[in-house]
């Protein structure tokens, strides 16, 4: 897969593809069916499949002080994007000129001289340029000026539920809802990350943990997740199953949020390994204990608890 971080100089194997345009937050099923519809036509006409995304994403750049949202880091969505036969990622800083231009100089500037598109598709709620001004109204017109041809593939949902949408997946994620929010994704919401070396204290209690910073996405609801594993290098690579804890660990008067992984049946050394943790099921709100007796004894019940909940 190719990164492009420019739509000036593009290289000749890159332009004339077929582009969905999009933020493509998560992945979901409705961006999926962007994608896919995308794949359609690029195989059809033989070019190339794209994804044109913005980093950072636009929210970012209007409210940098807001909270975090993002449901996925641009990693996992470049390797979500692959997974659908994406061969190219524009992705593009938006930054003020960004910002700045104008629905129409977007088209002339960005996808007609500097990629050179032959087709794009987008969601049917597209907007873009200055102010939000362009729409897939002003897009298929401009399209047809340019050259180029235009697809808009309308709103997905659940049969009789609401449509697939980041917005909700953020909301489902904040309750605790976690099978909620993969029916939207299509898939167990993940975090993945770098095995921190924290202070080891799990390994005293009898249950070792691995420790991994929740960097740069959305906090879910704190408290204890069945979860999977993937550990993605070094000598244990593979998937395996535990129960996690995501919280500041009021027990030990601790502030920051940190997801803490205890692996089923394993007992490795993956400290600086990269893991992939998705949220399965939602055991129970974080609480602080009065005493390390009382806490092993929970974490024992959690454990049994997302042992039933994984093999159910």
């Amino acid at each position: 897969m190719w990164i492009l971080r420019h739509y000036t100089d593009v290289p000749d194997l890159a332009r004339g593809a077929v582009v969905a345009i999009g933020n493509f937050d998560g992945v979901h099923r409705g961006h999926q069916s962007v994608v896919r519809e995308a794949k359609r036509e690029a195989e059809e006409m033989r070019m190339p499949l794209a994804v044109l995304v913005f980093e950072p994403h636009p929210r970012q750049f209007f409210a940098p002080d807001a909270p975090i949202f993002r449901l996925s880091s641009f990693r996992a969505k470049v390797a979500l994007l692959g997974d659908l036969g994406v061969e190219i990622v524009f992705a593009l800083p938006f930054d003020a000129a960004m910002a700045a231009l104008s629905a129409q100089d977007f088209v002339a500037d960005v996808l007609v001289a500097g990629l050179g598109v032959d087709h794009v598709v987008v969601g049917y709620d597209f907007c873009f340029g200055k102010g939000r001004t362009g729409d897939v109204s002003v897009l298929r017109y401009m399209g047809e000026m340019e050259g180029f041809g235009v697809s808009v593939v309308p709103e997905m949902g659940a049969e009789g539920g609401e449509v697939f949408s980041s917005t909700r997946i953020r909301t489902a994620l904040r309750e605790g809802r976690v099978g909620d929010a993969a029916a939207m994704l299509g898939r167990p919401w993940f975090v993945e990350g770098r095995v921190l070396e924290g202070d080891k204290r799990g390994r005293t209690i009898g249950f070792a943990t691995a420790n991994v910073p929740l960097e740069g996405v959305v906090t879910p609801k704190l408290g204890v997740y069945a979860v999977d594993v993937e550990i993605e290098d070094g000598p244990h690579r593979g998937r395996y199953r535990g129960v996690a804890n995501l919280g500041t660990r009021p027990t030990f008067n601790k502030r920051d949020v940190l997801l803490e992984v205890h692996v089923f049946d394993f007992s490795g050394d993956i400290y600086g390994a990269h893991v992939r943790v998705s949220f399965i099921g939602f055991i129970r709100p974080e609480q602080k204990f009065d005493g390390l007796e009382s806490l092993k004894a929970q974490i024992a019940l959690d454990a049994s608890a997302a042992r039933r909940l994984l093999a159910g």
